[in-house]
């Protein structure tokens, strides 16, 4: 039996963070929890991670600043950053992935995740990481 992949969610809203690891739980995911940027950094670097899904707007530390902070601890681990388009202003992020929420069906995250979590960790040679920026000006 292969060991279930890793999430870490990131979101400040409890009634969100809830739905989004039932959601995943019973996808066939492990998932973590955390409430702050800070709680996330911890939560991180004591476990193997596979995949990381957080805010974009996050207390004390934002979405952008976190993924920044955990792709300098393990820049092969694939994050996705969930967001309104406007408040993200396009800007280029850390993020593997920049997913509007309001936008985004569950069905379409658990797709992205899938994907994102099967890959092989680390960038192909000679590939370039390429931001979703066309699903955010689809979104707007």
């Amino acid at each position: 039996m292969r060991p279930k992949k890793v999430i870490l969610c990131v979101n400040p809203v409890e009634q969100d963070l809830s739905v989004l690891k039932f959601m995943l739980s019973t996808n066939g995911y492990r998932v973590f929890g955390a409430a702050s940027g800070q709680e996330a950094i911890d939560l991180f670097s004591g476990l193997q991670v596979d995949l990381v899904l957080t805010e974009f707007a996050l207390p004390q530390m934002g979405g952008k600043q976190l993924l920044e902070q955990l792709k300098r601890i393990a820049p092969h681990v694939p994050m996705i950053l969930l967001g309104d388009p406007q408040a993200m202003n396009g800007d280029i992020h850390a993020a593997d992935a920049l997913l509007a929420k309001r936008s985004c069906s569950a069905q379409e995250l658990l797709e992205r995740i899938k994907v994102m979590s099967a890959r092989k960790r680390g960038p192909r040679k000679g590939a370039q990481r390429q931001a979703h920026v066309e699903e955010l000006a689809a979104a707007s």
